[in-house]
């Protein structure tokens, strides 16, 4: 089996700490075989400031899986990083980016099974001239999918924002019939093809409150929302809706659906951080390959001081070996 390409994210954030911690629990928590895309040097400094006395070792990807237990195996990148914790620095963005890179090359050589990413800080991407909103956005552009999905996954609830990373103001002009089925099109796939659901059951959430009321809160329910819901239905798609999203997450709900779309970000991700916030996953479906990352950020404060709580990235690395065993 192909090892997992981890990458560095954020150096001044918890990833690398993450990373380091783990592999040090590798055989207590039962972590499928992985590599670490960074600079050796300042994992070697982590490690040491997270007193943390472990091997290090510089790999080629075929040789992870008969090395794993014996040292946390890099791939040098080519890009320095120096980041102190929870102080990004002008070596932040490049460090990131290169890691994501020869990340995404290894994998797309079938040299790597899956990308795994650790959080990155968009604000200090963009800073060094990074021009994606984030992680799904780029990768999406580095192998020319052209319709990257976001899907929040826990074994409690499984979600997705049909609208990602923009004001709830503009969420009603960006909806569109036809973004909606493109989406919902694309999780069925998937759902078939990487998670092995035969028959995918999708939950497709009103935009207003009461899914509009019968038009007497909003007309987007009748007019957007459900002529997409009766085109799925059309084409063999096994989807319900538009549900109010205010009953749509208690337990009992849960369990006549997969996963449920929403029309925003927060609609459908408040629900899946409250029930999973230490082990959710984000998958980015749509990708010709498979991409996972823990469901938090960079953490800053937490930087450095190794109590980062690993059980997201953990769930990542798990679910990634999963689906891409099945892809």
């Amino acid at each position: 089996m192909l090892p997992l390409a981890l990458t560095l994210g954020e150096p001044a954030g918890i990833g690398p700490d993450l990373a380091i911690q783990l592999w040090s629990e590798r055989k207590a928590r039962k972590l499928p075989p992985f590599f670490l895309v960074a600079d050796p040097a300042f994992i070697a400094g982590r490690a040491n400031a997270l007193k943390l006395d472990i091997p290090i070792g510089i790999c080629e990807p075929e040789e992870t899986a008969k090395r794993f237990d014996d040292a946390l195996l890099l791939i040098d990148p080519g890009a320095v990083a120096t980041a102190a914790p929870g102080k990004p620095d002008a070596s932040s963005a490049n460090a990131a980016r290169a890691s994501i890179d020869l990340a995404v090359r290894l994998v797309q050589r079938k040299r790597a099974a899956a990308v795994v990413t650790n959080p990155i800080a968009k604000h200090v991407m963009q800073a060094g001239g990074f021009a994606f909103p984030g992680h799904t956005e780029y990768l999406a552009h580095l192998s020319n999918a052209p319709r990257p999905v976001m899907l929040i996954w826990s074994e409690e609830l499984a979600v997705i924002p049909i609208t990602i990373h923009m004001p709830l103001c503009d969420v009603p002009e960006a909806l569109s019939t036809g973004l909606i089925v493109e989406s919902a099109r694309i999780a069925a796939r998937d759902y078939r093809e990487k998670f092995g659901v035969k028959n995918p059951r999708l939950a497709v959430c009103g935009l207003n409150p009461h899914a509009g009321e019968e038009g007497t809160i909003g007309r987007e329910d009748i007019e957007i929302i459900a002529p997409a819901i009766r085109a799925l239905r059309d084409e063999g798609i096994e989807a319900s809706g538009p549900h109010p999203a205010d009953s749509l997450f208690h337990e009992h709900a849960r369990k006549y659906y997969d996963v449920a779309l929403g029309m925003y970000h927060d609609q459908v991700l408040a629900p899946v951080k409250a029930l999973a916030f230490d082990r959710a996953v984000n998958v980015t479906l749509g990708l010709p390959f498979v991409r996972t990352s823990p469901d938090h950020g960079t953490a800053f404060d937490l930087a450095g001081s190794g109590t980062a709580n690993p059980s997201s990235l953990e769930a990542a690395l798990k679910l990634a070996a999963r689906l891409s065993a099945n892809a």
